[in-house]
């Protein structure tokens, strides 16, 4: 296994949190009276595994200046 399958794998389970998140902020929504500190808080996670996500894939894929 080399470095850029360890970085698929990490992006993999990353991916997989981001979407956990989408789901537990769209479950807090729902409800009546949504816990608005709890969702902001899953918000910020989200957009730190968005930015992490990014820098993986710039790892595995990196910009080819031609």
């Amino acid at each position: 296994m080399d470095y850029k399958d360890v970085l698929r794998i990490k992006l993999a389970v990353l991916k997989r949190e981001h979407g956990d998140l989408d789901e537990a902020i769209d479950a807090i929504q729902s409800k009546p009276m949504p816990d608005a500190l709890r969702m902001q808080r899953l918000k910020k996670q989200k957009l730190s595994l968005k930015d992490r996500i990014a820098q993986i894939e710039d790892q595995i894929t990196p910009d080819i200046i031609a």
